[in-house]
């Protein structure tokens, strides 16, 4: 199998399957750092990830069946910062717990530093990454182009399988 120009830049190539905010931050991130470093970035989005492109989209943490989650305070004594709280699933499941997490999520991120999840999809586009979205999931969950920012495109499988073809490096996320 012929291999595309030796001399192109890096290719990496992400499926973002995935929407709560924890899986939203991994094809952003690797995606904007991978533009960065000069390599071309294709990302697909599909099924619960594809509305990580809509307008206005705020993901939570879905903290139920996250056992590796621990939940450390992002504020209070330096004491109190340091301890990672073991969430019985039990508690995981009481109503307003997912938006307890995911303002923990962010105020957590935000005092380290990290950029939003909105700044890092608009370093993607900034960057030039291309944000495909799933035709298909579109379809069968009555998404239109409409709802999503302008800058993604819309493709399928087909088209997502012709740019991963010469991938360097190849992600399901």
């Amino acid at each position: 199998m012929a291999r595309r120009d030796p001399e192109a830049p890096r290719r990496l190539a992400i499926i973002a399957s995935k929407g709560t905010l924890d899986f939203a931050y991994p094809p952003f991130i690797l995606g904007s750092t991978a533009a960065a470093m000069g390599w071309e970035v294709g990302i697909f989005f599909t099924f619960y990830g594809l509305p990580l492109l809509l307008r206005n989209y705020e993901p939570k943490v879905s903290p139920l069946g996250n056992p590796a989650m621990p939940l450390k305070m992002p504020f209070g004594p330096p004491a109190l910062r340091e301890v990672s709280w073991p969430i019985p699933a039990l508690v995981e499941a009481l109503p307003g717990f997912s938006h307890l997490a995911t303002t923990l999520m962010q105020q957590t991120f935000k005092e380290k530093g990290v950029p939003s999840l909105l700044e890092l999809r608009q370093l993607c586009i900034d960057a030039g990454v291309n944000l495909i979205a799933c035709q298909m999931t579109m379809d069968v969950f009555g998404f239109k182009k409409e709802d999503f920012i302008p800058e993604c495109t819309v493709g399928g499988a087909a088209t997502f399988l012709e740019f991963a073809a010469d991938a360097d490096v190849s992600l399901f996320i």
